[in-house]
């Protein structure tokens, strides 16, 4: 999946906020861009797959979370997850009868996580606060430590074909575009809708991702959602649809 093809539209094209803490994350299309060849580079040369190989991004939204998937996708991946179920949308499961090639997951899920988390040769910790943690587990390397050591342009590869497993059920990237645009539709997006999404709702990334790249939306996904906050949030994002 060729980021490029799904990244149009303005600036900011993801925006992160944590009413909690205060955090905010800005990312331009061309700033996701970058943030996702690095997880495709760390994917292919860091780790040594090839297109087909199967990594588990088990993550809740976050804009780490969209590099990762959108860097997977971009080099042929087929991921697998376990977004909370919602009601005619898939729910994957890691593992399987063949292990994952590569797993992410952030530590404060791994407890949660860890008798799900299939046996991976690379196992990454990604952290949902800002800089690198500081307690790494052994058998485990922090994503961000990691991920800039690898270029912000995408690595060469030969275009994924639309038959491709894009996920671990062997859901094609073909039947996942068709998927995206057919859930965009369900929402009511259009090109340049402003879409703010509950973290703590939505974990299915065909909802709180894909559907709103495929039309040209920007999203603006908040964890912690303060309810009381909403309408002003509103008023200053220009947001245009609630999810």
């Amino acid at each position: 999946m060729d980021v490029s093809t799904v990244v149009t539209a303005d600036p900011p094209l993801l925006t992160y906020l944590d009413d909690a803490t205060d955090e905010r994350v800005d990312l331009t299309a061309p700033q996701l861009g970058e943030w996702a060849a690095r997880c495709a580079g760390l994917l292919r040369g860091g780790c040594g797959l090839t297109p087909g190989s199967r990594v588990a991004v088990l993550l809740p939204p976050h804009w780490r979370t969209a590099a990762v998937l959108l860097g997977a996708w971009s080099v042929g991946m087929a991921v697998s997850f376990r977004p909370r179920a919602t009601a005619g949308l898939p729910v994957l499961e890691p593992g399987g009868d063949r292990p994952c090639d590569a797993v992410f997951v952030t530590p404060e899920r791994l407890d949660d996580w860890l008798e799900d988390v299939p046996e991976g040769t690379h196992r990454y910790l990604v952290g949902a606060a800002p800089g690198t943690l500081t307690d790494v587990p052994v058998g485990w390397l922090d994503w961000s430590a990691e991920v800039l050591r690898h270029p912000a342009t995408p690595p060469d590869y030969t275009a994924v074909p639309p038959g491709a497993p894009a996920t671990a059920d062997g859901t094609s990237y073909g039947a996942w575009r068709q998927l995206a645009a057919e859930v965009g539709q369900q929402l009511g997006l259009r090109a340049r809708d402003r879409l703010l999404v509950d973290a703590a709702e939505h974990e299915q990334p065909l909802r709180w991702l894909l559907a709103p790249l495929s039309v040209g939306a920007s999203v603006v996904v908040c964890a912690n959602l303060d309810r009381a906050r909403l309408d002003a949030r509103v008023a200053a994002e220009g947001i245009t649809r609630v999810l």
